[in-house]
């Protein structure tokens, strides 16, 4: 066990302790001075719960110089807006933990018939407090390997909560949810979610997967642009949609980020809109493919600038929501 693995389980265990500490005050009578039962106790693990997120947060960070980004394939067809962007900053989720000091989430923004974007329901600050994942047009989205990988994890069974994207939802997701999910583990907070071994050292993880949409299981081998599931909205997150990072290892909790881009498309930025079809998405899964046989960069599409094989638009979307 790692490090970073026994800092994972301190910081949960904190939790545990925090949680029964105040359990015990509400419900029971303890003899002697309230600041020698409860106070003094809960203060100590508050600050065990700050020193195990904070080595936690530096033993995840990234170690040497930079790292040049892994090119792989984009995991969705259609047209997506990013949130949370490694363009914009990193750690893109403001944390190294899981791994995910590179991590992107990508929401559905489809056009309707008349080329008009469809609007996927907005923020709201008290009503409707939820709305049903149906109502989003990620929900359902098929999820694409991102290269030629071996299924390390396959996560299925939670359920596809309701949306949290008004602010009595969001407070709630904040303040009671996240921490339960912190406490149960990184599988709590990924909701149902697979992780792809690319080879080299590299890992893919994608989170909130819809309940029994995976089509994958541990040791199968997948090709790049295969499905593997559904955009879901399990785990902790506010609205559909795909969370992505790669990391160095299979375990969220012991692992390091590792930075990415995608093949035609680059890093898009927070609002930044990006439509990759499917004949677009086949032949950046082909540039992969040359590029792991050590062919890749001979078509001249430089990454983030676009190219033939993806499209960024550039038009602003949404810069909330996601988690």
């Amino acid at each position: 066990m790692s490090a970073r693995n026994v800092l994972a389980r301190a910081h949960r265990l904190s939790w545990l302790v925090l949680i029964a500490l105040v359990i015990a005050e509400v419900v029971t009578d303890l003899p002697g001075p309230g600041w020698t039962t409860t106070f003094l106790p809960a203060a100590v693990v508050a600050v065990l719960l700050l020193t195990t997120n904070a080595l936690q947060a530096r033993a995840g960070a990234p170690r040497g110089g930079p790292r040049e980004p892994v090119e792989v394939a984009p995991p969705v067809t259609g047209r997506w807006s990013a949130l949370n962007s490694p363009a914009d900053k990193v750690p893109s989720h403001g944390t190294h933990v899981y791994g995910q000091t590179y991590a992107i989430d990508v929401v559905a923004e489809p056009e309707a018939a008349d080329g008009a974007p469809q609007a996927r329901p907005p923020f709201r600050w008290v009503w409707p407090v939820v709305r049903r994942n149906r109502d989003f047009p990620a929900f359902g989205a098929p999820l694409l390997a991102v290269a030629d990988a071996t299924v390390v994890v396959a996560s299925d069974g939670q359920r596809d909560h309701l949306s949290r994207n008004s602010l009595p939802a969001l407070a709630y997701l904040m303040l009671v949810e996240a921490t339960v999910r912190t406490v149960l583990g990184a599988h709590r907070v990924l909701g149902n979610h697979v992780v792809l071994d690319l080879g080299g050292g590299t890992y893919a993880v994608y989170a909130h997967i819809r309940r029994g949409s995976l089509t994958v299981k541990p040791g199968d081998r997948v090709r790049a642009g295969q499905e593997i599931g559904r955009v879901g909205n399990s785990g902790n997150t506010t609205e559909p949609h795909l969370h992505l990072h790669l990391m160095d290892g299979p375990d969220p909790d012991a692992a390091r980020g590792v930075p990415f881009t995608w093949r035609g498309v680059g890093v898009p930025a927070n609002g930044e809109t990006f439509t990759v079809d499917a004949v677009d998405a086949v032949d950046a899964v082909d540039a992969v493919d040359a590029g792991a046989a050590g062919d890749a960069g001979d078509d001249g599409d430089a990454p983030g600038r676009g190219g033939k094989r993806g499209v960024r638009d550039g038009r602003s979307g949404a810069v909330g929501g996601a988690g």
